[in-house]
């Protein structure tokens, strides 16, 4: 996928200028058994342009485009159209795309947006572009970066929709930092009559360096059969890719590793909190993040509810911030650990877990302190939901107790790690981990006399001091529970 870029002189005029009209166009040639064809892709950025109202509630912005193909000076083909926004209460990004049959060749294209409710609101875009497609020769077409896809449904003609998929275009050929995948789209012709036989596409991203260096940063591979269009739509997970200007590789190739074909797109990648450490985090602007909105009492509340999550140190730093309720501090912290958990979307990963930690807030409430300061709340937000759980409440001579049941526990590389939590006060929802065979937990060898204590001595198993275990019958099953579910 090509992208169009600004000719000098418009350049200066949007620096000056900064709300002038601002539009993504790029372009990318493909061909199919009747023409060869250019798709040209739009996206107008919703707050370069005039909105005018429609209702009460809601107004609608409108862009004029001419799009130019040219020989030399000579037109050889022309299009004109005004393209409306969706109507809406507040303004949105709004996308087209247009295809134009042509011949082979070399080509000159110039686009032109006009702000229809603001005429003297212009730019204009060119660019030069080649088609060269043959009828019996190994090919590809152009590849076309993509923002997101999804399978559409049967009868769907809109002009995003090919081959099955509808495919939304990666505007200015830029992932910023909430984007963790890459999409590609690209395809193969001819490959029936020139290879005939099963064959290798290659994809890899590479960094370009300075002085022309560069380093491959991540590769796929797929085996693929021939076809007159074999269409490709992969992706890459970007999430751990750094800040830079990249390449994005797509090479066929036959058994032998022989390269029969290859194209290329460039595009570029913001990480910026990608393996930052704590230095550097504490110089990262937050104005524009999410925690600049979070009043204090929903920053301690946040704080606190990830404290299961941070080693000892930082529990204790934590504590010292809800403590000293330094706003500032509370938000970098805040954000920082968010960045580190998702350096894409820090604000997403906050959302999702939030919902968990409010959930578990409310569920394991006891009257001291939120849900998830309470040791199952606690261990529920640090380790996840048990696999099982095994609630007691009927043993005339122990207080109530549960035992939570975890089979795989990649935490410790441990399976059927259980805890065993009771409520010896009897208040509600003021369960305490009594035992845990989890490493690193609390383990207490006389956790079933503990939680027997109100039997009497006799049924102790060894001595007074010494002894460990409870004798079994009917009222005391906790053993056989803990043991055997």
């Amino acid at each position: 996928m090509k992208k169009i870029y600004l000719s000098l002189s418009i350049f200066l005029f949007s620096f000056y200028y900064t709300h002038a009209i601002d539009v993504s166009i790029s372009y990318a040639t493909f061909s199919n058994a009747s023409q060869n064809y250019v798709e040209v892709y739009l996206h107008i950025i919703a707050s370069t342009i005039e909105y005018v109202p429609v209702d009460t509630t809601a107004s609608q912005a409108a862009v004029e485009f001419m799009i130019l193909f040219k020989k030399g000076e000579k037109i050889v083909k022309f299009d004109k159209f005004i393209l409306n926004s969706p109507i809406s209460a507040f303004p949105k990004d709004f996308i087209d795309l247009r295809r134009y049959g042509l011949e082979n060749g070399k080509y000159q294209i110039e686009v032109t947006a006009t702000d229809v409710n603001k005429p003297e609101n212009t730019n204009q875009y060119n660019s030069e572009l080649k088609l060269n497609y043959f009828s019996q020769k190994l090919q590809q077409s152009d590849i076309q970066l993509l923002s997101s896809y999804k399978k559409a449904t049967e009868g769907d003609n809109r002009p995003m929709v090919k081959n099955g998929y509808y495919l939304e275009g990666l505007p200015f050929n830029f992932y910023d930092k909430t984007m963790s995948t890459l999409i590609f789209y690209n395809e193969i012709y001819n490959s029936d009559k020139e290879i005939g036989e099963d064959y290798m596409v290659s994809y890899s991203v590479e960094k370009v360096k300075g002085n022309d260096e560069r380093e491959t940063m991540m590769i796929g591979h797929k085996r693929r059969k021939p076809a007159p269009i074999d269409v490709l739509l992969l992706q890459f997970d970007i999430a751990e890719l750094p800040s830079g200007n990249y390449n994005l590789l797509v090479e066929v190739r036959n058994r032998t590793k022989a390269l029969l074909s290859k194209k290329s797109v460039f595009f570029q990648r913001s990480n910026p909190y990608l393996n930052m450490d704590e230095n550097a985090m504490a110089d990262v602007p937050i104005d524009d993040e999410f925690v600049e909105k979070l009043t204090d009492q929903e920053l301690r509340y946040a704080l606190k509810a990830i404290a299961p999550l941070v080693d000892k140190q930082d529990g204790e730093l934590i504590n010292l911030l809800v403590k000293d309720m330094d706003p500032k501090a509370m938000k970098l912290y805040l954000f920082s650990f968010w960045a580190n958990q998702s350096s894409n979307n820090p604000y997403l990963a906050y959302l999702e877990f939030m919902k968990v930690a409010e959930k578990v807030d409310l569920y394991f409430k006891s009257g001291f302190g939120y849900g998830f300061e309470t040791d199952r709340g606690y261990t529920y937000i640090k380790y996840g939901p048990p696999a099982d759980i095994v609630t007691v409440e009927d043993e005339p001579s122990a207080p109530p107790y549960e035992i939570w049941v975890y089979y795989d526990f990649p935490m410790t590389s441990q399976s059927n790690v259980k805890f065993l939590f009771y409520n010896p006060s009897l208040a509600a929802g003021n369960f305490i981990l009594l035992h845990s065979n989890a490493r690193g937990e609390v383990n207490n060898p006389r956790w079933e006399v503990d939680l027997y204590s109100q039997s009497p001595n006799e049924m102790q198993n060894g001595d007074y001091f010494g002894g460990t275990q409870m004798q079994d019958n009917m009222g005391r099953r906790a053993r056989r529970l803990f043991n055997d579910f």
